[in-house]
C-alpha cells in the first residue's frame, strides 16, 4: 500500500488526518503543498480545487474529511481497516 497526504503546516485537519495515521501506525509520504513545487496545482488537477488534506492510496484520490465536520475518523477507520477513536 502507498499512501501520499497532501497537506500544509497550517492546516487544522491535515493534522488530525496525520495524527490518525500516526496513532494507527499506517505509513505514509506527506507532500506540502506549501514547499513541494506544483503539489497544490496537482491537487487542483485531481480535485478541482485547492482543498487538503488529500490521501492518494494506491493511485486512488481521497477526501478524508467534509467541510464543516473535519476528518472523517469512522469512514477512514474502515477505509484502513482499524478501528475508530
Amino acid at each position: 500500500m502507498e499512501l501520499l497526504v497532501y497537506s500544509a503546516n497550517w492546516c487544522r485537519d491535515c493534522r488530525e488526518a496525520k495524527r490518525f495515521l500516526n496513532e494507527h501506525s499506517i505509513a505514509f509520504t506527506e507532500v506540502n503543498i506549501e514547499t513541494t513545487p506544483g503539489a497544490a496545482d496537482l491537487v487542483v488537477a485531481h480535485t478541482g480545487k485547492r482543498a487538503i488534506p488529500q490521501f492518494v492510496l494506491d493511485g486512488k484520490w481521497i477526501q478524508p474529511y467534509k467541510p464543516g465536520l473535519g476528518f472523517l475518523h469512522k469512514e477512514m477507520a474502515e477505509l484502513f481497516g482499524v478501528d475508530a477513536d
